[in-house]
């Protein structure tokens, strides 16, 4: 099988959600460790962040939007903590083995950021 590379990129921007691909970065830290199996524990940073396993198709970004949006209004004082809120916890696992992610064939690893202002970060945890 081979695999395609996609750079680390904006994989949507839209007015208050933007979603960015870390899959790569998170794939080179594995096999960058060393450890040949375990659990890959990775963490959003900002409080205004999470991380999602999905996969990179710009139609489920906008329904997000749109589905955010619905619930709670781009015009709401302290929407991005409530927002966050309702995306529940902002750290995903997945298992590696062999060094690498085991994901399925359209799956990336997604940092979705709901403060424009703040530079999503993210943070890894292998255990293994």
């Amino acid at each position: 099988m081979t695999s395609i590379e996609v750079p680390y990129s904006i994989a949507a921007a839209l007015p208050t959600l933007s979603v960015m691909d870390i899959t790569n970065d998170v794939s080179k830290a594995v096999a960058a460790s060393g450890r040949p199996e375990g659990i890959a524990y990775i963490h959003s940073v900002p409080a205004a962040s999470v991380v999602r396993i999905q996969e990179r198709e710009t139609g489920i970004f906008e329904d997000v939007e749109l589905l955010l949006e619905r619930i709670v209004p781009s015009d709401c004082a302290s929407r991005a903590r409530i927002v966050s809120t309702l995306l529940g916890p902002r750290t995903e696992a997945v298992p590696f083995r062999e060094g690498c992610l085991c994901l399925g064939t359209y799956q990336r690893v997604l940092l979705f950021s709901l403060a424009a202002e703040q530079r999503p970060e993210w943070s890894l945890t292998l255990l293994g």
